[in-house]
């Protein structure tokens, strides 16, 4: 790859600047491509945002930046897209240090700022080598998430259209999916969630796959009929209930059908018991009644030893004695029945005993 460093000031940067969902974000006299499919959203927060004009406005030097030169003589942003837009936002008027806008300076503070000098590195080189070199470069910043570096790799119109609909702070998957699905969209976990949910985890698959496809218009009715099933399945919402695997519970359990009063009373049921200690875990349970979703409350130290002497040491399973170590605490009364975890439900077996009985 070609690299050659140069002096762009931030009047020139900021020139023709345009930061809209339509054409995307621009600057340089349009000739700079600020946010190119690679790229992340603007994720810098206030502190952030704001120690970018602060350096400048001492003149201290900012760190370099990185502009790809592209073969019709336009640039991208390869590194620098948060420093970038924090300084056009900034001039723009689009927030302020210590309550001062930029228009709100001294015309010679203005001037200091506006003819402050960027040292840009200008590269030249294939997709590949500006991909790998894309990744090399970012390892120092803030580091990339999995799905943020997936978008690098299989960069296209699918994604484009991907990204409009899962990763825009207030996109419609936000809206729609926000109390069920965790982490942030401009981080890319909205979409990295959908294609899990989509591609039984494949997510490097579907994205290959799709990559040149017009749209993300099949995820997208997927998501939506993902989240209203969810919605149906369980319409009374519970904190609990965000972040779990709805795209794989969806997948097995979609053509089935459920009682819907009836899984509600036995939620709350589980919510009210001490013994579970996964309380996320009781979705699944309901789905599927597996009990190791839901963590039961194992018997405590104490409870164990007090059993163990009250039973001299001997498994009333086999009869025979054992040192505590070599024994397990069972629920007489099974949890599913009824059963509590204390020490009057609690009988001491030899763990070949238990795990036999755990067996059946």
């Amino acid at each position: 790859m070609d690299i050659k460093l140069h002096e762009i000031t931030i009047k020139d940067l900021f020139e023709g600047y345009i930061d809209n969902q339509e054409e995307g974000v621009a600057g340089f006299g349009g000739k700079l491509n600020i946010r190119p499919p690679y790229q992340r959203e603007f994720v810098y927060k206030d502190k952030q945002r704001n120690a970018v004009i602060e350096t400048i406005q001492k003149n201290f030097p900012l760190n370099v930046m990185y502009w790809v030169v592209n073969e019709n003589s336009n640039y991208e942003v390869l590194d620098g897209q948060q420093r970038t837009i924090s300084l056009c936002q900034y001039v723009k008027g689009d927030f302020s240090l210590d309550n001062i806008y930029f228009h709100n300076l001294p015309e010679d503070k203005q001037n200091e700022i506006l003819h402050y000098k960027l040292m840009i590195y200008f590269c030249k080189g294939t997709d590949s080598e500006k991909l790998d070199w894309f990744k090399t470069i970012n390892i120092a910043g803030e580091k990339l998430s999995d799905q943020e570096l997936r978008n690098a790799v299989y960069t296209g119109s699918w994604l484009a259209d991907a990204k409009l609909k899962f990763s825009k702070t207030n996109c419609a998957a936000y809206g729609l999916g926000k109390d069920y699905v965790s982490g942030s969209p401009i981080r890319q976990e909205f979409l990295e969630t959908a294609i899990a949910w989509f591609n039984d985890g494949k997510i490097e698959e579907y994205m290959s796959k799709n990559q040149h496809v017009q749209n993300a218009n099949e995820l997208w009715l997927y998501f939506q009929s993902v989240i209203q099933w969810v919605k149906v399945t369980f319409p009374t919402y519970r904190k609990e209930m965000k972040g779990l695997n709805w795209g794989g519970f969806y997948n097995r359990f979609k053509n089935d059908s459920f009682n819907t009063d009836e899984l509600e009373k036995q939620i709350e049921k589980l919510m009210k018991d001490d013994d579970v200690t996964a309380k996320k875990g009781i979705y699944e349970y309901a789905l599927t009644g597996d009990e190791r979703c839901l963590n039961i409350r194992a018997f405590s130290d104490t409870m164990k030893r007090e059993v163990y002497e009250r039973q001299n040491g001997i498994c009333p399973k086999c009869g025979k004695h054992f040192a505590i170590e070599d024994m397990e605490g069972d629920h007489i009364t099974p949890w599913c029945k009824g059963g509590k975890t204390t020490a009057e439900n609690c009988q001491m077996l030899c763990k070949d005993c238990n795990r036999r009985k755990s067996a059946k």
